[in-house]
């Protein structure tokens, strides 16, 4: 044998590496490219730096060598379903896993689950931020080599739900997700779909094995329904927005830069209308304060009334919280209240500060708000704020009212490392008009009717002088009025002496 005649053990090595790549079932590979759809293996390598990926378990198969030829399971059931390593993207570390519906439709197999219990056990002693692209039909039944009665002793589940908190985990969903893969979605920090993905926690199958009926995949927690009700967090257009999408949110974890563009902050004095019972959309003031094109919005279509997004302001990433007046004016519903709830403990999470852009009558309140467990979804708001870990800063931009206002600032107006208030904005206990009619009321049964609104529109006026952002300042309840135009220079001062 010459020098540069390869060892039988090397060549062996790159026939069975070659076996786990998508060239080696090109077949399949086109059938699915028809579909419009990208292998596991094509988004990693788009989403990772080139040559970073270390993969861990390539060679594993599928445990079932009782019942189908070796030769047979290295060629179908490569790394078992599942593909994952340790990479860099962007230049900063970060493990990837995903399921490959190419084998056996993603689902998770024993030795599988081996994997993925050792890369998650791995990902939390190097603290990696972690990206899933969890894409499968749940557990599979038909393993053999493997004794088991439930496999309900299987770690994965429990070791991901141990990793929150410890590294930000954020998952991609496409095409049919169900059982066990969706609920390794579910546990991450936050998800990322397609508009092909159903999402779901049983598929097809186990649906009618319990006898509620017969169901095609794509009617089991489709996108409409999943955005609706706040599982997915960000819709994107397909494989290659969602890959986009995860670096711009891994961004957000990066240290502060020095700086970032935006646009012309004068702008924002004329963003909010002249009528301040006039509905105006809160989402180009956030544009605005931000680092150009650093905006990803998150459960844009659950409780619209409150937006929810990841940006940059002069540099430092951010959570921006903000009352959006075209949906029931503003008002903190139940559903308004877990999404801030949950948001707000996603930035503590990942160390994200926040910036809160108050504009609210204050909370929901009626018979019917409260069907929907109002309190304990308001209090969990406010608790929320409260235990924040990491910096706020509260932006009164025209409506502060009541308990609302309070829940966006932490539960008080002294609970953010600084308030303020643009010039044309008012804060009181709750709605100034409705303030007026409170505390007036014997007054205004004992005149005549005719005479009622006018005075009330009279003592509303005299109200509003009283709870203008200049009177609250004076009293010291915010701790500043200022110019919108300033508004992102003393956000981003604030912060970076914060940090």
């Amino acid at each position: 044998m010459t020098d540069d005649t390869p060892a039988t053990g090397l060549t062996e090595l790159h026939a069975r590496r070659f076996l786990t790549t998508d060239a080696a079932r090109a077949d399949k590979v086109a059938r699915w490219h028809a579909k419009g759809r990208r292998t596991a293996r094509e988004n990693i390598a788009d989403l990772v730096d080139p040559g970073s990926f270390v993969e861990y378990g390539r060679f594993i198969t599928a445990a079932q060598e009782q019942r189908r030829d070796l030769a047979e399971l290295v060629v179908e059931t490569p790394g078992d379903g599942i593909i994952g390593g340790t990479a860099t993207v962007g230049g900063k570390p970060c493990a990837v896993l995903s399921y490959d519906y190419l084998v056996m439709a993603g689902t998770q197999g024993m030795r599988g689950h081996r994997k993925s219990d050792r890369l998650i056990e791995i990902i939390g002693r190097m603290r990696l931020p972690t990206v899933f692209f969890t894409e499968g039909g749940g557990g599979r039944p038909g393993d053999t080599d493997i004794p088991l009665v439930s496999a309900l002793d299987v770690g994965s589940f429990a070791l991901w739900g141990e990793l929150e908190g410890v590294v930000p985990r954020i998952a991609v969903v496409s095409g049919r997700c169900f059982a066990g893969n969706a609920v390794l979605a579910g546990c991450a920090d936050l998800r990322i779909a397609t508009p092909d993905a159903n999402l779901g926690m049983a598929g097809p199958a186990m649906i009618a094995g319990g006898g509620l009926g017969t169901f095609a995949p794509e009617e089991i927690g489709p996108v409409k329904d999943q955005t609706a009700n706040g599982v997915i967090d960000l819709l994107v257009e397909d494989e290659a927005a969602a890959v986009e999408a995860v670096r711009s949110i891994l961004s957000c974890l990066e240290p502060a830069a020095d700086g970032g563009e935006a646009g012309d902050q004068a702008d924002l004095r004329t963003l909010l209308p002249h009528n301040d019972r006039e509905a105006f959309d809160v989402r180009p003031v956030v544009e605005t304060l931000a680092d150009l094109d650093s905006v990803t919005w998150l459960r844009e279509a659950f409780a619209p009334e409150l937006v929810t997004a990841l940006a940059r302001i002069d540099g430092i990433p951010v959570g921006v919280i903000a009352n959006q007046s075209t949906h029931l004016a503003g008002a903190l519903t139940g559903d308004a209240s877990v999404k801030a709830a949950d948001f707000l403990a996603l930035c503590g999470r990942w160390d994200l500060p926040v910036v809160s852009l108050v504009d609210t009558p204050g909370f929901m309140v009626g018979p019917e708000a409260e069907r929907g467990g109002l309190v304990r979804h308001a209090s969990r708001m406010v608790v929320a704020g409260a235990q924040l870990s990491t910096s706020l800063v509260g932006v009164v931009l025209r409506r502060g009212y009541g308990l609302g206002a309070q829940a966006m600032l932490g539960g008080s107006t002294h609970r953010p490392l600084l308030t303020v208030a643009w010039p044309d904005a008012h804060l009181g206990p709750m709605g100034l008009e409705g303030a007026v009619r409170l505390s007036m009321a014997a007054e205004l049964a004992a005149m005549p009717e005719a005479e009622r609104e006018a005075r009330v529109a009279a003592l509303t006026e005299e109200y509003r002088k009283q709870a203008s952002a200049l009177n609250a300042a004076r009293m010291f309840e915010i701790d500043d009025v200022i110019d919108p135009a300033e508004t992102r220079a003393v956000v981003a001062a604030t912060l970076r002496r914060a940090r």
